[in-house]
C-alpha cells in the first residue's frame, strides 16, 4: 500500500492521501519529540524532567511543603502517585514512584528534592520499597522552586484531560539543572548532567549577572567542576574540564577517596570512605571476587595466563576485604593487605587499576533550552539561559505583587476616606435603597473601594484602626516605589536577582564534597623480575621459556613430529613478536610464556590470528632492538622492535605483502654492521650499504632491496660487517657454504635495487648470514 486514502462516509471520491512514507515520518517524529520534552530530557529552566515538576507540583497542593515555621507530616507515597497520575501524569504507577523514589535518595542527587521515610533503596542498588510501605513530604530546598509559582512567575497549561491546570515550568530561584543534574535517554538524544555544588552555582550566576565579559577561566575558578553526592575525587585536567564544559561533552577520570588506618603492632589497612559516582560498595566487592577467584571463560577449557597472572597480582597484596557501611558510615570500605610489608601505595593501585574504584563519569549537558528546543549547551549556555530566565520570573513576580499592592492601596484609600466621614456612611448604608450606588456618588468611590467598605467589620471602625490604615499605607506606597523602581530600572532588577540569590546560597548552600585534584591514572602493571631468559619456539609454533642463556639446543625435546624452529636469548621483560602470514605483528609478553621442562603452549592461545593465516617468524628481544624486515617480492625496511609492539590479541598491522609475497625471518641489526646482504633462489648475491635504508615505524611496504621476479625471489637477507656466508648446496646435494671476504665479497657489492651476482660454486642456495 503507497497511500492512506481518507474516504468520506458516502463511499464517494477521497478527500485526501498521504503516502505512507510521509505518514510514518510524521507519527514517528511525534513521538519522538514527546519523548525527548515529554519524558526524558530536563528543562534548563527549572532543571526537572515532566514526571519531576508533575510530583512536585501535585505535593505541593496536596501541603506537603515545608513553611517557614514548621514542616507537614509526611503521607503515604501511593497517595501522592495516585494524585499525580490521576491528574497529570497519564503513564505506569512504576515510572512515577520510581522518579520519587530517585528524588528522595542522597546518594542519586546532590540536593535531594524529597524528604523520604521508610526504605528508599541503597548505593548497592536495593531497590526501594512499595509505595504503600514509604511516606513522603517535600524537602525544605523546594521552597526554591515551589515558593512563588502563585504569584505570576510562570505559565500554566491545562493537563492531559483539561480537567486543571499545571505549570508549564517551575519558578525556580537557583539553576537546578545544574544542582541535581540529570540522567536519560531519548529518541536520538541522551543527557548525562552531573551535579554541582550550590554555592559554585549560585557564585557562577552571580558572576556572570554583574559581568557582561567573563572569560571561561574566571567562570571556572568560581565554579570548578562537579560535585557528586558520593564525594570522591576528580583527577582530570583543568583542560579535560574546560573542554567538557566549553563543548557539553566529556568524560572525566574519577576515583574513590581512602584513608590509611594504622593499627596495633605496625598492622594497617586501607579504608575507602567516598566512592565515584556509578560506584556502589556490592559492585566493587564483586569486582574483586572476579579478580581473586576468576571464572574460566565461555568457549575455553582453563584459565588464561592474563587471569591467573591478575589473580597472582591481586593475592599478593591483599589479604582480605570488608564491608562495614552502616548508618553511621554510609560507605565503609575496608582493605587489609597481605602483610604489614607490603607497600601501601602499590596496594592503592592495584585497587584503583583494576576495580571501580577509579572510573570515567560522562559528560552530557543535553536538555530542553529556554526557546523549548533540545540542545547541547556549554556550561555559559545554561547559566545564561538560566539567568534569562530567573530574571523574566523576578520581572514577572514583581508586576504581580505591584499589581496587589496598588489593589491594596486603593481599597485603604477608601477606608480612610470612610473613617473621615464614618457618621455619614453608616446614615447612608442605613437609608439608602441602593447603599453601594450612593457611596460610589457620595464620595467618589470606586466600585472595589465601595464593596469593601460595605464588607467592613464593625470592630474596624475604632480609632486605632485609622492609625493602622496610616501605617500600612505608608507601607505600602513605600513598597510600590521599590517595585515600580526594580520594573523601571535593569540595574535594580538585576542587584534584585544577584541579592535572592545569595541570599539562597547562604541558607541552602554547603560544602564542596567531590575534591578536585588532577593526578594520574592508576595503572598497577605486575611485576616482572629482570632476568635472563631463553625463549624456544618450535617448528609448529610451542612456545616456553627457560630461565639463563646457557641453553643447550640439543638437549630441548619436542612433541612428535615438532623440532626447534630457534631460541632466543633474550630478558624476562622482553616482548617476544610474532610474524603472520598476512604481514600483521603479534606481541606476546615474554613474561607470560610457561617455563619448566614441558613442551610450552601453542602461540594462537596467546594471540588471535585472522582467519586463514598462520605464524610465519618470531623474534625476541629488547625494545630498541633495530630488525631487518623483508619479503620474497624484493622489498624491505628498517625499524625497531618496539615499533612493532601492540597491546592487541589481534595484533597490528605493519609489513603490506603484495601479490605472492612471503614474509622472512626478521633479522636483528648488530652495532658493527654496516652492510646488507640479499640473496635470491637463482644464486644471486647483493650487497649493499645499510644507509641506503631508513627506518619506517609505522611499517608498509619498504624499499626495494634487490630486483627479483616471481622466477627467482628473495629467499634470504642478512646484516653484516666485514664478510658473509652463503648456505647451499653444491654437487650431488651435498652441504656446501662460501665464505665471502675482502675481494670476494667487494665483487657482489653495489646500489640498492640492483640484481647482484651469483654467488661462484653453488649449485643451489639457502641463505646468506654474517
Amino acid at each position: 500500500m503507497d497511500q492512506l486514502d481518507l474516504m468520506p462516509p458516502d463511499g464517494g471520491a477521497p478527500t485526501d492521501a498521504i503516502t505512507l512514507a510521509h505518514y510514518a515520518e510524521q507519527a514517528y517524529l511525534e513521538y519522538a519529540l514527546s519523548v525527548v520534552k515529554g519524558r526524558a530530557l530536563p528543562d534548563v529552566c527549572d532543571g526537572q524532567k515532566p514526571v519531576q515538576r508533575r510530583i512536585l507540583y501535585a505535593m505541593e497542593r496536596m501541603g506537603l511543603a515545608f513553611t517557614t515555621t514548621a514542616g507537614p507530616k509526611p503521607v503515604k507515597s501511593a497517595r501522592v502517585v495516585g494524585d499525580v497520575l490521576g491528574r497529570f501524569h497519564p503513564h505506569g504507577d512504576t515510572a512515577a514512584y520510581d522518579a520519587l523514589v530517585r528524588m528522595a535518595q542522597d546518594f542519586s542527587q546532590r540536593y535531594p528534592l524529597i524528604d523520604g521515610q521508610g526504605n528508599f533503596g541503597s548505593r548497592d542498588g536495593d531497590g526501594a520499597a512499595a509505595m504503600r510501605y514509604t511516606e513522603a513530604r517535600l524537602a525544605p530546598i523546594t521552597r526554591l522552586l515551589l515558593d512563588e509559582i502563585d504569584e505570576g512567575t510562570v505559565d500554566f497549561i491545562p493537563n492531559y484531560d483539561g480537567s486543571t491546570e499545571e505549570p508549564r515550568q517551575l519558578p525556580a530561584r537557583l539553576p537546578f539543572v545544574l544542582l541535581n543534574g540529570a540522567s536519560g535517554i531519548a529518541v536520538g538524544l541522551a543527557t548525562e548532567v552531573p551535579s554541582h555544588n550550590l554555592r559554585e552555582v549560585a557564585a557562577a550566576a552571580v558572576l556572570l549577572l554583574k559581568q557582561d565579559l567573563v572569560s571561561d577561566d574566571e567562570l571556572l575558578a568560581v565554579l570548578p567542576g562537579p560535585d557528586y553526592p558520593g564525594g570522591g575525587q576528580i583527577i582530570s585536567s583543568p583542560t579535560d574540564i574546560r573542554e567538557a564544559y566549553a563543548t557539553g561533552r566529556g568524560s572525566l577520570k574519577v576515583r574513590a577517596r581512602w584513608k590509611i588506618e594504622d593499627l596495633a603492632r605496625g598492622q594497617w589497612q586501607v579504608v575507602v570512605n567516598e566512592l565515584p559516582p556509578g560506584t556502589s560498595t556490592q559492585k566493587v566487592l564483586e569486582e574483586i571476587e572476579e579478580l581473586t577467584n576468576p571464572k574460566v571463560k565461555a568457549g575455553k577449557k582453563a584459565l588464561s595466563t592474563e587471569q591467573t597472572q591478575l589473580k597472582t597480582t591481586v593475592l599478593g597484596v591483599l589479604d582480605a576485604v570488608r564491608d562495614e557501611s552502616s548508618k553511621d558510615a554510609p560507605v565503609r570500605l575496608v582493605f587489609e593487605p597481605k602483610s604489614r610489608t607490603v607497600d601501601q601505595q602499590e596496594l592503592i593501585n592495584v585497587l584503583l587499576a583494576h576495580t571501580s574504584l577509579e572510573s570515567s563519569a560522562p559528560i552530557n549537558l543535553t536538555m530542553v533550552g529556554a526557546d523549548g528546543r533540545p540542545t547541547q549547551k556549554s556550561l555559559r549556555q545554561i547559566l545564561l539561559e538560566w539567568i534569562g530566565f530567573r530574571t523574566a520570573t523576578v520581572e514577572r513576580r514583581t508586576r504581580h505583587r505591584l499589581g496587589k499592592v496598588l489593589d491594596r492601596i486603593h481599597v485603604l484609600e477608601g477606608r480612610q476616606l470612610v473613617l473621615l466621614n464614618i457618621d455619614e456612611v453608616i446614615r447612608i448604608i442605613r437609608n439608602a435603597d441602593e447603599p453601594k450606588a450612593a457611596l460610589i456618588e457620595r464620595f467618589s468611590l470606586s466600585d472595589r473601594q465601595a464593596e469593601d467598605i460595605l464588607e467592613i467589620r464593625l470592630r474596624q471602625l475604632a480609632r486605632l484602626e485609622a492609625i493602622k490604615i496610616e501605617q500600612e499605607l505608608a507601607e505600602k506606597r513605600a513598597e510600590q516605589k521599590k517595585l515600580e523602581d526594580i520594573l523601571a530600572t535593569p540595574a535594580s532588577l538585576k542587584r534584585t536577582v544577584v541579592r535572592e540569590i545569595e541570599a539562597d546560597a547562604k541558607v541552602h548552600g554547603d560544602d564542596r564534597r567531590t575534591l578536585i585534584q588532577a593526578d594520574k591514572r592508576a595503572q598497577a602493571e605486575v611485576r616482572i623480575v629482570d632476568e635472563p631468559v631463553t625463549v624456544v619456539v618450535s617448528l609448529k609454533g610451542w612456545v616456553r621459556a627457560l630461565k639463563g642463556h646457557e641453553v643447550d639446543a640439543s638437549t630441548l625435546a619436542f612433541k612428535a613430529g615438532d623440532g626447534l624452529y630457534g631460541t632466543f636469548a633474550c630478558r624476562s621483560v622482553d616482548p617476544l613478536l610474532v610474524f603472520g602470514s598476512n604481514g600483521r605483528v603479534y606481541t606476546v609478553a615474554v613474561s607470560l610464556l610457561p617455563g619448566g621442562r614441558g613442551d610450552g603452549a601453542p602461540i594462537t592461545s596467546l594471540i588471535e590470528l585472522e582467519a586463514g593465516t598462520q605464524p610465519a617468524h618470531y623474534m625476541a628481544g629488547a625494545p630498541e632492538t633495530t630488525l631487518l624486515l623483508a619479503n620474497t617480492g624484493g622489498y624491505g625496511l628498517l625499524a625497531k622492535l618496539g615499533d612493532l609492539l601492540s597491546r592487541q590479541r589481534g595484533g597490528k598491522s605493519f609489513l603490506t605483502l603484495e601479490g605472492d609475497a612471503k614474509v622472512l625471518p626478521p633479522v636483528p641489526v648488530q652495532p658493527a654492521h654496516t652492510q646488507v646482504a640479499t640473496l635470491a633462489l637463482d644464486g644471486r648475491l647483493l650487497v649493499f650499504a645499510l644507509d641506503e635504508l631508513k627506518l619506517q615505524p609505522g611499517g608498509g611496504k619498504g624499499l626495494t632491496l634487490m630486483d627479483v621476479d616471481a622466477a627467482s625471489p628473495l629467499v634470504s637477507v642478512a646484516t653484516l660487517a666485514t664478510s658473509c656466508t652463503v648456505h647451499g648446496s653444491g654437487r650431488g646435494g651435498k652441504p656446501k657454504e662460501e665464505v665471502l671476504r675482502n675481494t670476494a665479497l667487494v665483487e657482489h657489492v653495489g646500489k640498492r635495487a640492483r640484481k647482484g651476482r651469483k654467488v661462484e660454486g653453488l649449485l643451489k642456495v639457502l641463505r646468506v648470514v654474517a
